[in-house]
């Protein structure tokens, strides 16, 4: 399993799709914070397929300002996350990107180390007084502050995540001001084409071993 393949064969979504209650009154400027990793962390152990398509769709029927995805990606990287990221950067996402350090320990293991969390938290406080109500797909519990801060404004904030495993942090979940469950919107927003407990290994390499100071689901 893996949520980041083939690509280049998803056909366009069609405007009579149905789309989940995600809580959007008609007047909200709205804008989406994908915390890539952490959303991979909680589709892999669901045994989803998520379809960015989908996804954006769902929030394209609003007023939509911004839907950025970001993440941490080595220079050389040239497996299944630079696919998907050239791909949300052709379809209407802001992609955020930042360099990843391949690092080597004192035992001889290699493992890649980036973060994303201070990008994320900058961009959201510049849109704060542009936008009513933000998604946050992301369980780290380091965003907690954050949104504290965006609420402090009047920005309205829903966290997407899940409880279903441990990869949200309860002091997140408990500061969101919504909290939607992945598994609740699940039938909305995975590939049609998905295979139940189909895993391919080597799409997952693009996030094996990878090391992140944002531990998903850190309490």
């Amino acid at each position: 399993m893996s949520d980041i393949h083939d690509y280049e064969n998803i056909e366009p979504m069609h405007a009579e799709e149905f789309f989940p209650d995600i809580g959007v009154k008609s007047n909200e400027r709205v804008a989406v914070f994908i915390d890539g990793s952490n959303l991979y962390s909680a589709v892999k152990q669901l045994n989803m397929q998520l379809d960015y398509s989908k996804l954006f769709n769902i929030f394209n029927q609003y007023n939509l300002i911004r839907m950025s995805y970001y993440t941490a990606i080595l220079e050389e990287d040239n497996t299944p996350l630079r696919t998907l990221v050239d791909y949300l950067q052709y379809n209407n996402y802001n992609v955020i990107t930042k360099r990843a350090k391949r690092i080597t320990t004192s035992t001889g293991s290699n493992f890649v180390k980036g973060n994303i969390d201070v990008d994320m938290a900058v961009d959201m406080m510049e849109l704060r007084g542009y936008v009513d109500h933000i998604f946050l797909f992301s369980g780290d519990g380091d965003f907690e502050k954050l949104l504290v801060a965006m609420q402090r404004v009047g920005v309205k904030v829903t966290v997407i995540s899940t409880l279903a495993i441990n990869v949200c942090a309860d002091n997140l979940r408990r500061q969101a001001d919504v909290f939607i469950d992945l598994t609740n919107i699940r039938s909305y927003i995975e590939r049609d084409d998905v295979r139940n407990n189909e895993v391919k290994e080597d799409e997952d390499k693009s996030y094996t071993d990878f090391q992140h100071d944002n531990v998903p689901g850190r309490m």
